[in-house]
């Protein structure tokens, strides 16, 4: 016997609008959202935030949604791991992660249990010293520097760094110092205000791009002693990154992770970390950035792996350095 929609709707109790809402519901439960904080508009971390995104959706077919957040740095990203609950995945320098667990530095007033839930995910571009100078070696010592008029920026990571390099290679009396912001670095070279930058974010930069395409510039390439003298990770800037630079460039770097905490489940952690290798490539089609990845990065991580992540690097049979699991 054949029963008309409407009585099958009044017998059971379920109207049209009952049944589209759960329709979405199980649409809406079925969908995994991830809170995930880099840095502010406009930086290249950001648009990495943005590719990494888009990847994460594709690969997943929507699965997984990465919910993109604005940041003033790293050291507010591992201070929100103490109120944020359930999917927060953040990006830091080891350093800093090792910091927070430590209650040391920035968070030595601010210690909380939490900061040792951290967990590691992968790694992504690191942040790369450039010293760039307006000449066409395409590479030169850092004696190149001595008496030049340099821009280093002001209160942040690549203007300390740029300040004590000086100090530890002898040229902070041989130099002058520009007082601007970094921001202004290409055009300030480009309309010979200074005579070189100093600048840092992941390689290729795009202000080093922008520069390198209006007219010639020159990188400065350290020694393996000056390298070692910094403390910092070495970093090679491979010939051809930049125009008119055909050599590689040997520098230093900060390593960036992308990090969680132990509340993320198990299974978003090991399809977060599983699709963002499968797509890194496809990635690196779209912006170069994403070339300089590789799994040695993982040896730069503190703390440990999310056991999610750890299982998919078993699987792949990446090696994992012992410390991280």
């Amino acid at each position: 016997m054949r029963y008309p929609l409407r009585s099958l709707r009044r017998a059971f109790g379920v109207s049209a609008t009952t049944l589209a809402f759960a329709a979405t519901a199980l649409a809406v439960q079925a969908e995994t959202r991830v809170t995930y904080k880099s840095a502010s508009a406009g930086t290249a971390y950001y648009q990495m935030g943005v590719e990494l995104s888009e990847a994460i959706r594709q690969g997943t077919d929507d699965a997984i949604i990465l919910t993109l957040e604005e940041s003033q740095g790293s050291v507010q990203n591992v201070m929100e791991v103490m109120a944020r609950q359930g999917n927060y995945v953040f990006t830091a320098p080891p350093a800093l992660v090792e910091q927070a667990r430590a209650g040391e530095g920035p968070f030595a007033e601010r210690q909380h249990p939490r900061f040792q839930d951290i967990r590691g995910l992968f790694p992504i571009p690191s942040i790369t010293m450039h010293f760039v100078i307006a000449s066409d070696d395409g590479v030169a010592d850092v004696s190149a520097l001595e008496g030049k008029h340099v821009l280093i920026g002001r209160g942040t990571y690549g203007a300390r760094e740029a300040a004590r390099y000086l100090e530890l290679f002898g040229l902070a009396d041989k130099v002058r110092v520009a007082d601007a912001s970094i921001g202004s670095g290409p055009d300030a070279l480009k309309n010979g205000q200074i005579d070189a930058f100093v600048t840092a974010s992941s390689f290729p930069t795009p202000n080093v791009i922008e520069t390198a395409a209006s007219m010639p510039v020159t990188l400065v390439s350290l020694t393996d002693e000056q390298i070692e003298l910094t403390g910092s990770t070495r970093q090679t800037i491979p010939g051809g990154t930049y125009p008119g630079v055909d050599q590689d460039v040997e520098t230093t770097s900060l390593p960036v992770i992308v990090y969680t905490s132990s509340h993320m489940d198990d299974d978003t952690a090991y399809t977060l970390t599983k699709t963002f290798w499968e797509r890194r490539e496809a990635m690196s089609d779209e912006t170069a950035w994403w070339n300089s990845i590789t799994p040695e990065m993982l040896n730069h991580m503190t703390g440990e792996l999310h056991p999610g992540a750890l299982r998919y690097y078993d699987e792949a049979g990446i090696d994992v350095p012992d410390h991280l699991r």
